[in-house]
């Protein structure tokens, strides 16, 4: 299966960065894409107080509408890394979904672990004051195999990729707005570790540069084998970055390493008391 990965600068301004995620998706489809995957907050990435009034339902929403139309133009999968869904009027869903050829929405995932964290010297930051974290992991079944769905921070819980694997995942969507600094420390290291660990695909479309005053992020889109090795990456700035991804690889990763095969899940909770 040949899969893009679209780096994007999305900004405040939705209807550009729509204009712009059209653009990059038409590339995509040009060069033989089967399946595009878009970054976290691909269509709106802006101040936190302003994320609840572009929030919108899925799949009536404008955004699911207009990129299922253009996988139905193109018949492709089109991985839409997370917009925000309507909750309430005070919070909304960090949400990733699936959209197939046909238009069709195939599951939804709501963000699970939220980005609190504060950094002596950087900029603070407190999702969960405009964001409602979801409660369930979710897959898709696609024409390749089954693909695990998380978002950004889900990268640093290694426990949701694992259960992912154990039920069949071959790919797992890591799409991101990683800060530049934890991005510089963490990002590359963390993605390889959950290709290796789970022996999967690890397709990560990630949002590049500035995008309010003092925030800025990572960018370094990747898609990743399940040896761990990186086959693609974006270089600096916008763009789409395309890989042939192959079950034999996959076959051989575990036929080689049967980690599965080697755990012993009715050890791990007899840790002794000190």
């Amino acid at each position: 299966m040949k899969v893009a990965a679209v780096q994007l600068n999305s900004k405040s301004d939705k209807q550009k960065n729509l204009q712009k995620i059209s653009t990059f998706i038409n590339q995509a489809a040009r060069d033989g894409a089967e399946l595009v995957s878009l970054p976290e907050y691909c269509n709106f990435l802006g101040e936190d107080h302003e994320k609840v009034s572009h929030a919108e339902h899925i799949p009536e929403g404008e955004t699911t509408t207009f990129l299922s139309e253009l996988a139905i133009r193109h018949q492709i999968f089109i991985h839409v890394g997370s917009i925000v869904e309507k909750y309430n009027e005070e919070k909304s869903y960090n949400t990733s979904f699936v959209i197939d050829p046909n238009g069709k929405l195939l599951n939804k995932y709501r963000k699970i672990h939220l980005f609190d964290i504060e950094i002596k010297g950087l900029p603070s930051y407190k999702e969960s004051n405009t964001i409602q974290s979801g409660e369930s992991p979710a897959m898709v079944q696609l024409p390749f195999g089954k693909a695990g769905l998380s978002i950004c921070y889900d990268l640093r819980f290694p426990e949701l990729y694992r259960n992912y694997a154990l039920h069949g995942a071959r790919i797992l969507f890591i799409p991101a707005a990683f800060t530049r600094y934890t991005g510089m420390l963490h990002w590359e290291v963390l993605l390889r570790a959950r290709a290796i660990e789970n022996q999967c695909y690890v397709i990560a479309a990630g949002q590049f540069g500035s995008y309010l005053p003092g925030k800025e992020n990572y960018g370094n889109s990747m898609i990743i084998d399940p040896w761990g090795t990186v086959i693609t990456r974006a270089s600096e700035g916008e763009g789409v970055i395309i890989a042939d991804i192959q079950k034999d690889i996959i076959h051989s990763a575990r036929e080689s390493i049967p980690c599965f095969g080697h755990r012993r899940p009715g050890y791990y909770d007899k840790v002794p008391l000190i």
